[in-house]
């Protein structure tokens, strides 16, 4: 699939990335992220794993500014991230939420022309430029098929596609999407992440994906950003985190990883009749 055709906002390759250092995250009397540094480089699939609680979606909301650190700092692009524009951090920055709303009442075509909006705002006229955007995306990712649908009406994995058309038509330079196959099947779990990382490394875009299932994330992400506690525990190509030693520490279970025929990287299996401890 080649998806590089269209939607060139922002330059090829001038997303650098994210930058934090000494990040802490509290609420509730309680540390959810432990003085966090770490880089997001662009032009990377980037794959945010660890067991419940570990502080993934935290994570992922700092870097979309929805959620404030409580000390350290982050930076995007090379410039702190509190100083950019709303509208110029819309325009660059692309976040999908684990519960995205439900598009009730909206056909395709009209969710997927809201990623338009931080390019002409509430009072701005939308232009031809912007519906062939949004055009453009629905042809990317597969959904021009049904733009004339009502959301509602769309199966898991059609409105998991129509929500990255939107994402798409924005035009951003970074995706940030928090567990976006997390209610599919699992055909619909590879064609959603197929489609993410041909976007990703077609478009030279930063990616940041939190995923539960890690061969999922061995399988399609390009780095593995591992969480345990709201500490960094890993932080790795798949090829070397895909391992018994790095998997126990991540998720605090005995694993195996098993070869693949052709395949650089294994698939990780629980070992049997062993105790499990709660996550944290």
């Amino acid at each position: 699939m080649n998806v590089a055709t269209t939607i060139e906002q922002h330059p090829r390759g001038a997303t650098t990335g994210f930058e934090l250092n000494a990040v802490r995250f509290d609420a509730a009397g309680r540390t959810i992220l432990h003085s966090l540094t770490l880089s997001l480089s662009g032009g990377e699939v980037i794959g945010l794993v660890g067991q419940n609680g570990s502080g993934k979606s935290t994570l992922l909301k700092m870097l979309a500014r929805q959620t404030q650190p409580t000390s350290g700092t982050i930076r995007f692009e090379d410039r702190p991230i509190g100083s950019w524009s709303t509208r110029d951090f819309a325009r660059r920055i692309a976040y999908l939420p684990q519960d995205p709303p439900a598009g009730t009442g909206l056909l395709v075509r009209d969710l997927v022309r809201l990623g338009r909006y931080p390019w002409h705002g509430a009072f701005g006229r939308f232009t031809g430029a912007d519906a062939a955007a949004a055009e453009n995306a629905m042809q990317m990712t597969g959904t021009l098929a049904f733009a004339d649908r009502d959301v509602d009406t769309l199966s898991g994995g059609e409105r998991q596609r129509v929500w990255l058309a939107m994402l798409v038509a924005q035009g951003a330079g970074c995706l940030l999407l928090d567990e976006p196959i997390s209610a599919l099947d699992i055909a619909h779990q590879i064609e959603v992440l197929s489609l993410i990382r041909c976007l990703g490394h077609d478009r030279s875009l930063c990616v940041v994906v939190v995923l539960h299932d890690v061969n999922m994330a061995a399988r399609f992400c390009d780095r593995i950003v591992a969480l345990r506690d709201g500490r960094l525990v890993a932080n790795e190509k798949p090829s070397s985190f895909m391992s018994p030693a790095a998997l126990a520490r991540v998720y605090g279970i005995d694993m195996e990883v098993l070869s693949r025929p052709g395949a650089s990287v294994g698939v990780a299996v629980p070992h049997m009749n062993q105790d499990v401890p709660a996550a944290s």
